[in-house]
């Protein structure tokens, strides 16, 4: 029987914990070829064939895309991966295939070109500037004003993210944000940028665009912790939220995106609103981290995975009309350097809410305080309810109930 199902190439994969409920939906309705450099495991009963391929270099990696698709014509080619955004442009461009566009991708990945376009079209954003040398960040940071962040122009997943209340802290966050080496590139250089630092609610807002239009997929609310870094430590997704109708919002977010010239994939944008309006913290050309597109299916029904997977193929997306509920997660960490010893949730404890409650440290292992990114968790939960006040409750139970014993 011939499988008529389009077929997609993803560049590389995530973690099982934050993709398999991707794979499986996306699975249904195309056939999913991975590039990818480790052999698959967990992915393999969701592929219809993998290929070994590093992914880094664009050409190199449009030369294997091109040899699949003499064989097995691809209709979209999507990534989760920030590190792969650009490459996925540059394959789908050498394949005659929808791509959000060279130059809108490359403004995604590199903050400082986020910077330039959304400042040439007015965008409102925080003032930044691009530094090479800790004098130039003190130089920046004085015209600035304090308080600054200092933040990588390319890295991800917060790497290198650090808030300075003061110029007595900015050498040593200096160091900090520069100081660390970035795996599989051992000649990176740090040209990081200085940035007013605005403040008000954090969120995030995943978009699809379909030929350039805009459609909203998802609002969450975010919050931080562990200051001076800015790691996410939980997110909250209300199918009911006033700010998917809040017109400022929605002004902002198309005039980004048409500030970047993007024509078709998927977004997620983090937006700081502050006193005076929203204002555009990052935009980033993939489907998001965080498990929000897993509290984005319990609360409204929108699938991330099958939305990148339509408009890579030159579909119009699809966005969820499941009843309205709210979903969170959030992410526990240690607050020092831990050898953990034991590590549960205590069942019993846990709020009906609870959906998901799941251990991602070993016992035996070093747990070390979040240093900007995701490392440090030992476990998250998730929670849907019908209200925001009982999913909040609910997360609190599982913190309750989380039980670590520690050395």
């Amino acid at each position: 029987m011939t499988d008529d199902r389009p077929l997609v190439l993803m560049l590389r994969t995530g973690t099982r914990a934050s993709r398999e409920f991707l794979l499986r939906t996306m699975a249904e309705k195309y056939r999913l070829h991975l590039f990818t450099s480790l052999e698959p495991s967990w992915e393999l009963p969701y592929l219809t064939g993998w290929t070994s391929h590093l992914t880094r270099d664009p050409e190199d990696t449009l030369r294997a895309a091109r040899e699949l698709h003499a064989t097995d014509p691809i209709s979209g080619v999507i990534t989760y991966d920030e590190a792969r955004v650009t490459q996925v442009a540059f394959v789908a461009d050498g394949l005659g295939l929808p791509h959000a566009g060279l130059d809108a991708a490359a403004a995604c990945r590199y903050k400082n070109l986020t910077r330039r376009a959304l400042d040439a079209a007015g965008v409102p954003q925080p003032r930044s500037i691009q530094v090479t040398s800790l004098d130039e960040a003190r130089a920046a940071a004085e015209e600035i004003g304090y308080p600054v962040v200092i933040k990588p122009h390319d890295l991800l997943a917060g790497m290198g993210v650090l808030r300075v209340d003061a110029p007595d802290q900015l050498a040593e966050r200096y160091a900090d944000s520069t100081g660390n080496p970035v795996g599989g590139v051992p000649d990176y250089v740090y040209e990081p940028l200085v940035e007013e630092c605005v403040t008000g609610q954090e969120i995030s807002v995943d978009c699809a665009l379909h030929r350039g239009e805009l459609t909203v997929l998802c609002l969450a609310r975010k919050e931080n912790g562990f200051p001076p870094y800015f790691v996410e430590v939980g997110h909250t997704v209300d199918a009911a939220d006033p700010l998917l109708r809040d017109a400022a919002l929605l002004d902002v977010l198309r005039a980004a995106h048409a500030a970047l010239g993007y024509s078709d994939g998927v977004t997620h944008t983090e937006v700081m609103l502050t006193d005076s309006g929203p204002k555009i913290i990052e935009i980033n050309g993939r489907m998001p981290g965080g498990h929000i597109t897993r509290l984005a299916q319990l609360a409204t029904g929108t699938d991330a995975g099958l939305v990148a997977c339509a408009v890579a193929c030159g579909l119009p997306p699809e966005v969820g009309t499941a009843p309205g509920r709210v979903a969170a997660v959030r992410f526990f960490s240690v607050e020092e350097d831990t050898t953990i010893t034991s590590i549960r949730f205590d069942e019993d404890a846990l709020h009906p809410a609870v959906v998901e409650a799941v251990i991602t440290a070993s016992v035996g292992s070093v747990q070390h305080r979040p240093h900007g990114t995701g490392s440090g968790r030992v476990a998250l939960a998730v929670a849907v309810a019908d209200t925001a006040a009982e999913c909040r409750a609910a997360i609190a139970s599982a913190a309750d109930a989380l039980l670590i014993n520690k050395d």
